[in-house]
């Protein structure tokens, strides 16, 4: 087909990838920093960086481009397409009363679940919007249309045209979008903002946003956690685990799931199917607070554990360090439980951590496990995946095939395959319902081998004991 690139516009970078459209081999690599610019963001520095990443012809030959962004970025703009402020960006703690006024403003969680699959939250579109409206109502008052990153970037690429575009991927994460109908939700901008703003016009999965003065297509875009699924390759049955100082499951679901209590948020994804999230406060932030208690670092964490034993000898941490938001725990503490003379040694505390860590996270996938979300292979993404003691432990409490993919910008890498989907549409050779079969990523597999399963259903109930003598019926779906 020919030579397609993917932009990826994060919080701190641009990273693009050029790859041959039909097999999706990298042929060529940019990067460039951003400015730091937290809590808001200047839009212009997004383009300035795009600008060198693609330095020394890194760009020559390329036919297609699709762009991966930031997600819950708002950008704001008058009536005549002016930034009227800075980003506001989805880190920005700021809008959490903001969220929550608009919570009990249409029901409650349950209300919100139903209408667009999320409860507002502060890092969301919406909450920013009511943001500006109590706190900046002279910027407000000039807001004539919203995007978000990823639209304004490809808004740009193209030349600024009247028609803005986002992607079903993105428009899941603003707040008003509903999962179920697939359409806009008008009425909740106007909750939030006061008004009515004009949003972009949401596309399908491979249709093109439109094509640069240049001639080069520019595909429709998504968010970047939709992104890195395509880039990843991940189909039904498979889950990803996000490994940050928090964490994150989701998986890819043939439709959105409204849950009532607000612990599932139904985000589509780039390919026309949905990925239903859930969220945890804690996940490496607990291996890292063990090991400075324990006076190392991560890799001596993991080395110390392996010298323990599954349920390490009755050690059981609940690692809600930050609070917790599955279970919806958002004011307790973290919880170290079956401390006895033979159990209160390093080893057995450090394995400890991990298991809690990974018992939290797999609490999380027994929340899309309970709605019929289909999990046979869990991806584990961020460097804490690489550590063997998390490769050791987390497929007999996973109760899956772990893969730990090797490191890539597959946020970049979805959004090339985008590009050369699109772009084999326009030429005819793929269909709108196919995007191309780029080959899975390299990586690591592990399985649940011999007694592996029934162990790590041990130390689960174990866990899960302690959790519900701690925190009585905080956790029903367990």
């Amino acid at each position: 087909m020919g030579i397609v690139a993917g932009l990826d516009s994060s919080s701190d970078s641009t990273r693009i990838v050029v790859c041959d459209a039909d097999t999706g081999a990298v042929l060529r690599q940019g990067y460039a920093p951003h400015p730091s610019s937290f809590p808001e963001g200047d839009p212009q520095a997004w383009l300035i960086s795009l600008g060198e990443a693609a330095t020394g012809g890194l760009l020559e030959g390329v036919q297609a481009i699709g762009v991966s962004a930031q997600q819950h970025g708002l950008l704001t703009l008058d009536a005549g397409g002016v930034l009227i402020r800075p980003a506001l960006l989805g880190n920005d703690k700021r809008m959490q009363p903001s969220a929550a006024d608009l919570t009990d403003a249409l029901g409650g969680r349950a209300a919100w679940a139903e209408a667009v699959g999320a409860v507002p939250q502060a890092a969301q579109a919406l909450a920013k919007l009511r943001w500006m409206a109590r706190n900046e109502p002279e910027h407000a008052a000039r807001v004539a249309a919203v995007l978000q990153p990823h639209d304004w970037l490809v808004w740009q690429l193209l030349g600024r045209p009247a028609r803005r575009t986002t992607d079903r991927g993105d428009a899941s994460g603003t707040g008003f979008w509903s999962a179920a109908t697939e359409s806009w939700r008008p009425d909740l901008v106007e909750l939030a903002l006061g008004r009515q703003a004009v949003l972009p016009d949401v596309l399908a999965p491979a249709e093109p946003a439109g094509h640069t003065p240049e001639g080069l297509l520019i595909s429709a875009g998504t968010g970047e956690t939709m992104a890195a699924a395509f880039g990843l390759g991940v189909g039904p049955g498979d889950a990803v685990v996000s490994l940050g100082a928090s964490g994150s499951v989701f998986a890819v679901h043939h439709s959105a799931l409204a849950d009532s209590t607000g612990t599932i948020t139904s985000f589509a994804d780039a390919t026309g199917m949905h990925l239903p999230v859930v969220h945890t406060l804690n996940a490496v932030r607990v291996l890292r607070g063990t090991a400075e208690l324990l006076g190392t670092d991560l890799p001596g964490l993991s080395e110390l554990a392996l010298t323990s034993s599954p349920g390490s000898y009755g050690l059981v941490l609940l690692p809600y360090l930050e609070g917790e938001r599955t279970p919806h725990l958002p004011h307790t503490a973290g919880t170290l439980s079956g401390l006895r003379r033979e159990s209160m040694k390093p080893e057995h505390l450090a394995r400890a951590a991990f298991e809690g860590m990974l018992c939290g996270l797999t609490d999380a996938l027994d929340v899309l496990r309970g709605r019929g979300v289909e999990v046979r292979r869990v991806f584990l993404l961020g460097a804490a995946a690489e550590l063997p003691a998390v490769q050791a432990i987390a497929p007999a409490l996973f109760g899956a095939q772990v893969v730990v993919p090797q490191p890539a910008d597959y946020a970049a890498l979805g959004a090339a395959r985008q590009a050369a989907w699109s772009l084999g549409v326009q030429q005819g050779v793929l269909s709108p319902q196919q995007p191309p079969l780029w080959p899975a990523p390299a990586g690591e597999v592990f399985d649940p081998v011999g007694e592996d399963t029934a162990v790590g259903q041990a130390v689960r109930q174990q866990y899960a004991t302690v959790r519900e003598q701690t925190h009585p019926g905080a956790f029903p779906a367990a």
